[in-house]
């Protein structure tokens, strides 16, 4: 998000005291918010989408639509949005668990990350995308792409986040 600095030459205005007052009408109205530190960050990536109900994914049957709801995505998808953002992928390391390239992974650094979790690590001074393993006292990553070898760290092994959604555009 723009400072308010930047908003005041964006839109033209001659003192950051109007952007100021832009701000708080768009905090008020909902569109963004605030985060810890103070700065300003997007209250909704998605707006409200209606729910028509369920569809199929085995065999199929009779589809009834029918408006549900509707969802706020940023709602259904992040806990905490101080502490959640999304990557782009690259490789394909993970495409036994569906993670393709070009997806966005959505992380939430602060979890504590659990054997099997999908985690953003650094290991050994280089990043990945893996699933995080454990078993007594060794950790270790491993992709779920058979082409690829497990990761034992040799020096060291933080975990910065854990994955909690995927997002696959499909068609632009």
């Amino acid at each position: 998000m723009p400072s308010y600095g930047e908003i005041t030459r964006i839109v033209g205005f001659k003192s950051k005291e109007a952007a100021r007052k832009l701000v708080s009408r768009l905090i008020k109205a909902g569109y963004i918010d605030k985060d810890s530190t103070g700065k300003l960050i997007p209250n909704r990536l998605f707006n409200e989408t209606r729910l028509l109900g369920y569809v199929e994914a085995g065999w199929p049957s009779p589809a009834e639509e029918e408006l549900k709801d509707t969802l706020n995505l940023d709602q259904y998808l992040i806990r905490n949005r101080d502490a959640t953002f999304l990557f782009k992928v690259s490789g394909d390391s993970m495409i036994g668990e569906g993670i393709m390239p070009g997806d966005l992974v959505l992380v939430e650094r602060g979890l504590t990350p659990r054997d099997g979790d999908i985690v953003i690590a650094q290991v050994d001074r280089k990043w990945a995308l893996k699933y995080l393993r454990k078993e007594k006292n060794r950790v270790w990553l491993e992709s779920a792409n058979p082409k690829y070898k497990p990761i034992y760290p040799e020096e060291e092994l933080k975990i910065a986040a854990v994955v909690v959604g995927v997002v696959r555009k499909y068609r632009a």
